[in-house]
């Protein structure tokens, strides 16, 4: 049976188990599980690792259309524009992304406080979207949202396939 385990990756955290800095060593010491596709240092939220090289393939790779859903924390106030193009497919410097679904959100209420917090301007108001997609581009959901004119600010993984973070603090970690 395969061990497939979900951490609330904390912000900083370098999604690999060894090298310097802050690893996911730290936080789980499950012999033998590797973690399938990445989040980069600056992104928060749900991580799946497993022990199964299938199933592994089968989550990371593009073909098979695994859904990943974000919560982003956007420089400025979206509007419905932008969110279409989202929505449609954005042309990045490595092509074209596939259809997201986008959506205008509020702040989650359950959503911890980042450490370290993100900057904030007090003449540039934050927005918020939802978006899933079926790719795992490096960096896609911050590199779509900059080419739209909405940096992001915060980005948390929510959801990856069947698997939810659910009620994980960040650092912690569940047995799916």
């Amino acid at each position: 049976m395969a061990k497939i385990i979900g951490l609330n990756k904390p912000f900083g955290v370098v999604c690999q188990f060894s090298g310097q800095g802050d690893t996911l060593a730290k936080y789980i010491d499950i012999p033998n599980i590797y973690p399938v596709g990445r989040l980069d240092k600056d992104s928060e939220g749900l991580v799946i690792l497993t022990d199964d090289g299938l199933l592994q393939h089968k989550i990371s790779n593009p073909k098979y259309n695994k859904i990943k859903t974000y919560v982003v924390q956007l420089d400025g106030e979206i509007t419905q524009t932008e969110i279409q193009i989202l929505k449609n497919g954005v042309r990045l410097k490595d092509g074209l992304t596939k259809p997201a679904k986008v959506q205008l959100i509020s702040q989650p209420k359950w959503l911890w406080d980042r450490v370290p917090p993100i900057r904030e301007r007090r003449s540039i108001p934050t927005s918020w979207i939802e978006i899933s997609i079926t790719e795992g581009r490096n960096r896609q959901v911050r590199r779509m949202t900059a080419k739209v004119g909405f940096p992001t600010l915060r980005l948390v993984r929510t959801r990856v396939g069947e698997w939810h973070l659910n009620n994980l603090l960040p650092g912690s970690y569940a047995t799916f």
